[in-house]
């Protein structure tokens, strides 16, 4: 029923919001057999590092929506705010050369390290080499503040006769990368459906919370009742749980449908957080190499191997069942491994 129609036609709501089309349209889904087979499941990927813009991951699909507004602007100049290694900073600045803007990013000292590596390398290199502009907000946690500053450089831009648009991240702010996951949920969905192979269970990051709830949104809004099991990033679960109530609120705000999430549709883990956003610890370094050694795909510290992570203790804790059919969402942000070598191959 569903592989005869477009993805707006699954969700006709998500066409009242602008869209820029920047990455590819489907991304994969690859089974992950030796992994899965380590752990006693049967385990796939649904690949958005495979996404197509300069290395790719899941904010391609958000500024796809957030970008989509600017256009309307007319604006010529983009801002955003993140972490030294934000893969949302790198993809803005590639979105940015693509439409032909220039791109303002903040950089944010969220992890404290003073390795030339992470300084300098991964993402940051990256962020030279497309042309972006680039300052430092000295402050990891102060989303309100950041912002702030963002508006403050966009005022003189004006002044200078730009046109700037600014991408606010904070809570106060409408949560259009959502949009994107909405519509990631509807493609994945199709795929399973198409492959007869629908999965028992979703993993996927939650950081920002637009991926995850996004997606529990999208899922929801076409029928699919999975459980979808949000991995925590940058906070510890009861923070991340009152974010992705409100953010999913919000969403479904967006797209005319109003109540459709339950408390009991957020699902949320945060034992493999510790020490913290960007930090490494044991679980991540394991997840980390035996993807790599087991599947030849590499994950990030930061996102990507603290979910797999996450995936992990969920079956060895068996709040998976072993012999459960798990679909990983891989978020991409694989540059920051370069920038993370010393604390990978350090850590013990």
């Amino acid at each position: 029923m569903h592989m005869n129609k477009k993805l707006e036609d699954l969700i006709p709501e998500l066409q009242q919001h602008r869209r820029v089309i920047l990455g590819h349209e489907l991304t994969p889904i690859d089974p992950l057999p030796r992994l899965g087979q380590d752990l006693g499941i049967d385990l796939w990927a649904k690949r958005d590092d495979c996404n197509g813009l300069a290395f790719g991951g899941n904010k391609v699909r958000q500024l796809e929506y957030y970008l989509g507004p600017g256009m309307d602007m007319n604006a010529d100049t983009v801002l955003i705010t993140g972490a030294l290694q934000s893969n949302f900073v790198r993809l803005t600045a590639a979105a940015a050369v693509k439409l032909g803007w220039q791109a303002h990013v903040q950089l944010e000292e969220r992890v404290p390290s003073n390795d030339q590596l992470y300084r300098k390398s991964g993402n940051v290199f990256l962020n030279n080499l497309l042309g972006a502009e680039i300052s430092y907000f000295p402050e990891g946690e102060d989303e309100a503040g950041a912002d702030r500053a963002l508006d403050k450089r966009a005022e003189e831009l004006k002044n200078q006769g730009r046109h700037p648009y600014v991408i606010h991240l904070g809570l106060g702010s409408l949560p259009y990368g959502g949009l994107g996951y909405i519509r990631a949920a509807a493609e994945a969905y199709r795929q399973v459906i198409a492959s007869d192979n629908k999965p028992d269970y979703v993993v996927i990051p939650s950081g920002s919370g637009l991926t995850h709830a996004g997606f529990l949104v999208g899922a929801r809004a076409i029928g699919w009742d999975i459980p979808i099991i949000g991995i925590c990033v940058r906070r510890d679960q009861k923070s991340q749980t009152d974010r992705i109530r409100q953010r999913s609120n919000e969403l479904t705000d967006m797209i005319s449908r109003t109540g459709l999430i339950t408390d009991q549709d957020i699902i949320i883990s945060d034992k493999t957080l510790a020490p913290g956003y960007g930090k490494m610890n044991q679980q991540v370094k394991e997840a980390i190499e035996k993807t790599a050694q087991l599947e030849a795909i590499l994950l990030d510290p930061v996102y990507t191997a603290r979910t797999m992570a996450g995936l992990i203790d969920q079956v060895r804790t068996n709040a998976i069942p072993k012999g459960a059919k798990v679909l990983f969402i891989h978020t991409g942000g694989n540059p920051a491994i370069f920038a993370y070598q010393n604390a990978i191959e350090s850590f013990s």
